[in-house]
C-alpha cells in the first residue's frame, strides 16, 4: 500500500504543474485583460483615458510582460514566499480574500455532504432492496425530479415560498439584525440555521438524487452477482450478505466521488450561491473570471486543481480498502 501511495504522489506533482499552467493560459485567452475591463468601465462613466495612462497602469499591474513570465513570477511567489499576488477587483492580497470566505464555505459545503449522503445512501439501499415497490417509485420519481431541477430555479421557487408563508425570502445567511447584534447567541444561532435550510435543500438535492440512482443501480447489480448466489447457497444470513459484502462493493463509485468532493467544498455552488447570495468562494471565482483578475481566479482554480488530485489520492487508498478485488489486482 505505501508503494501505491507512493506512487500517486509522485504523479501529482507533475498533474499539479501542468493544470495550474494551463488554467493560467486559458485565462488569459480571451481578448484584453483586467486593465481593459477597467478602462471600459471608466470611459462608460465619462472619464478619458490616454494611452500613457493605460500604459502607466499595465506597467504598474505587470501586465506589461507575456503569460508566461506572469506564470514564472506567480508560481515563483507562492512556493518561495507564500504569495498568492495580488487582486486587481478587490484591491487586497489574494491569500486575504479567499481566507475571508474559506471558513463559511466550509461550513456550508460539509453540511450539504452530510445531509447528501445520510439521505441518499439509505434511500439507494431501501429502493434496491424493495425493487418496483411504492416506496421504489416514490423515490425514483423524486430522484429523477431532482436531477431534472436547475439549482438555480429550485432555489429561486423555495425562497418565494419562504416570502409568501413567512414573509422573509430568507436570502443569504445573515440578516441586518444579527449583524447588528453580533456576538454567538441562541437567537442568532437558530436564526443562521434556519438560513440554512434552503441552501441545503437546493445545494444537496441534486447530489442526493445522483447518489440514490448511482448506489440503487449498483446495489441490484451486486445482488445478482455469483458471490452472492453461493453465500445464499451456503446459507449465509440475507442481513450479512447485503450489507457486509453488496453495500460495501456499492460504495464503490460514492467513494470514486471523493476526488471531486473536495474541490466542491472548496469552491461551493458557484449558481446557488450568487442566486441566494451566499458568502461562499464560487461568486468570488464567477466575478475574477469575468473581471480577468487573473491571480485571484488563478488561485482559486490552482487549489480546486490541488484538492481534486488530494481527493483522488484518497479516492483510490479507499477504494483498495474497501474493495479486496482492487488489492489483490494491484498486487499482482
Amino acid at each position: 500500500m505505501l508503494k501505491y501511495i507512493g506512487k500517486r504522489l509522485l504523479i501529482i506533482i507533475p498533474t499539479v504543474f501542468i493544470i495550474s499552467l494551463a488554467c493560467f493560459f486559458i485565462i488569459q485567452l480571451p481578448p484584453g485583460d483586467f486593465i481593459s475591463s477597467y478602462i471600459t468601465t471608466m470611459q462608460a462613466e465619462g472619464e478619458q483615458v490616454t494611452q500613457e495612462v493605460v500604459a502607466q497602469l499595465r506597467a504598474e499591474y505587470g501586465l506589461d510582460h507575456p503569460w508566461y513570465y506572469q506564470y514564472f513570477l506567480w508560481m515563483k511567489g507562492i512556493i518561495l514566499h507564500g504569495d498568492w499576488g495580488y487582486s486587481f477587483e478587490y484591491q487586497r492580497p489574494v491569500i486575504a480574500i479567499i481566507n475571508e470566505r474559506m471558513a463559511m464555505t466550509i461550513t456550508i459545503s460539509l453540511i450539504t455532504m452530510l445531509f447528501t449522503y445520510l439521505v441518499s445512501i439509505p434511500i439507494g439501499i431501501y429502493s434496491a432492496l424493495h425493487q418496483y415497490s411504492v416506496g421504489d417509485y416514490i423515490f425514483s420519481g423524486l430522484g429523477f425530479l431532482g436531477m431534472a431541477t436547475p439549482n438555480f430555479l429550485l432555489a429561486i421557487v423555495l425562497m418565494y415560498c419562504s416570502f409568501k408563508l413567512t414573509g422573509d425570502p430568507l436570502i443569504g445567511l445573515f440578516s441586518d439584525e444579527m449583524l447588528e447584534g453580533g456576538g454567538f447567541k441562541i437567537s442568532f444561532i437558530a436564526e443562521f440555521m434556519k438560513r440554512m435550510v434552503i441552501p441545503i435543500i437546493v445545494i444537496g438535492t441534486a447530489g442526493t438524487c445522483s447518489v440514490i440512482r448511482t448506489v440503487r443501480a449498483q446495489m441490484l447489480d451486486e445482488m445478482v452477482k455469483q458471490y452472492t448466489l453461493t453465500a445464499r447457497a451456503k446459507g449465509v444470513a440475507e442481513k450479512v450478505i447485503t450489507y457486509k459484502y453488496c453495500v460495501r462493493a456499492a460504495l464503490n463509485p460514492v467513494v470514486s466521488s471523493l476526488a471531486t468532493s473536495l474541490s466542491r467544498i472548496f469552491t461551493g455552488s458557484t449558481i446557488s450561491g450568487i442566486v441566494m447570495n451566499l458568502p461562499i468562494q464560487g461568486p468570488v471565482l464567477y466575478q475574477a473570471l469575468r473581471s480577468q483578475d487573473m491571480y485571484l481566479a488563478g488561485s482559486i482554480l490552482f487549489i480546486m486543481a490541488v484538492l481534486v488530485c488530494v481527493g483522488t489520492l484518497m479516492s483510490d487508498v479507499l477504494l483498495a480498502w474497501l474493495d479486496p478485488r482492487i488489492r489483490f489486482s494491484e498486487r499482482s
